[in-house]
């Protein structure tokens, strides 16, 4: 049963009452029957008009309420899922460099001379595939490691939020730190691990994996579920600093530009030139935990007892300058990657703020 407003015509559900009501179609409930349902929305005893001239303002509850329902929009999770994706397929190879010269030890001794030479071996031995080996991992990983980030971050930061709207410096470096933590426990560790092993084989002289699900396969079987979880406490660590200083970064950058206008629109190349500013930062406070990681996820990590170990072990046999390895090719990728996602994030939001409309 539907009820309407005597003086603005307007159709309400039971319930959702104004200060005068009649009923539609000549039905008249008793007030007492209305009681419960007006008392449990918070508008007090309702007073019905059987014929008394009144006046009334609908409340905003009940006028909010009488609107149709707008059609769902999709969630912040499904924006980053989409940023996410887009992002991996541009950058994956320098991901793959970085990775092969932070495997690359010195005391073996190093295979690679640098960025140019991983390339050139690689793209000789394999191919312009082989500078995509391991993508899988990360494609499949990125989709929800993105959505994980992003949709963790928002439900974060609505909380924290000032009344208008505005989320300060430090509570956003604590939203980018909790979600740099639920991505790598939720995926990121897994994936990570997966993505390095398969890099890692490549380096064989015989490779064992003969791609992804075969690679998992065989990963799973030999090192059952826990072993897609190597490395897990420095993945933890590098995570929630990446996404602390990222999300820090840009959000000090984003208040910054704003100013006191916090409508003001982002062009998407000063978004671009935010987002790369923030990755630069990542890399450089977090370059050392990303080494430990990679190692630890290695098809040797078993040479490591723990996290600690396994830096005690990098610094005495490789000095500290093995904390900065693959710095210039995660520089570019991750750069380009945060830059990335961010402006496809933001733009994939005015997109479907237009699509899906809730005013």
């Amino acid at each position: 049963m539907s009820l309407a407003c005597a003086c603005s015509r307007v159709q309400v559900p039971l319930g959702v009452l104004c200060d005068g009501w009649r009923p539609v179609l000549g039905v008249s409930p008793s007030p007492s029957s209305l009681a419960p349902c007006v008392a449990r929305l918070g508008f007090g005893s309702p007073r019905p008009y059987w014929g008394q001239a009144h006046t009334h303002t609908f409340s905003e509850t009940a006028l909010a309420l009488a609107k149709p329902a707008a059609p769902p929009r999709p969630s912040f999770r499904t924006n980053g899922g989409i940023a996410g994706g887009i992002e991996i397929c541009i950058t994956f190879p320098t991901e793959y460099v970085k990775t092969q010269l932070q495997l690359d030890e010195r005391a073996n001794p190093p295979r690679y001379r640098g960025i140019g030479d991983c390339v050139r071996l690689t793209v000789q031995d394999h191919g312009l595939r082989g500078l995509y080996r391991g993508l899988s991992s990360l494609l499949y990983g990125s989709i929800p490691k993105s959505a994980v980030r992003f949709g963790t971050f928002e439900m974060l930061s609505n909380t924290m939020r000032d009344p208008s709207g505005r989320l300060d410096n430090t509570r956003s470096l604590l939203c980018g730190l909790g979600a740099g933590v639920a991505e790598a426990v939720l995926v990121v560790c897994p994936m990570e691990t997966l993505k390095v092993k398969l890099i890692h084989d490549q380096c064989s002289l015989q490779p064992r994996y003969r791609g992804f699900f075969h690679g998992v396969r065989e990963i799973i079987r030999d090192h059952g579920v826990r072993g897609t979880y190597q490395g897990l406490t420095a993945t933890v660590l590098k995570q929630g600093s990446n996404q602390a200083i990222r999300f820090y970064v840009m959000t000090s950058l984003r208040n910054w530009y704003k100013g006191d206008d916090p409508r003001r629109e982002m062009h998407p190349v000063v978004t671009a030139a935010f987002g790369a500013t923030a990755g630069a930062a990542s890399v450089f406070g977090n370059t050392p935990l990303d080494v430990v990681k990679t190692r630890m996820q290695g098809l040797e990590a078993h040479k490591y007892r723990n996290t600690m170990d396994c830096a005690f072990q990098i610094l005495r046999n490789e000095g500290p300058q093995a904390f900065y390895k693959g710095t210039v090719p995660r520089l570019g990728r991750v750069c380009l990657d945060v830059a990335i996602v961010f402006v496809i994030y933001e733009e994939v939001v005015k997109m479907l703020n237009n699509v899906w409309k809730t005013d």
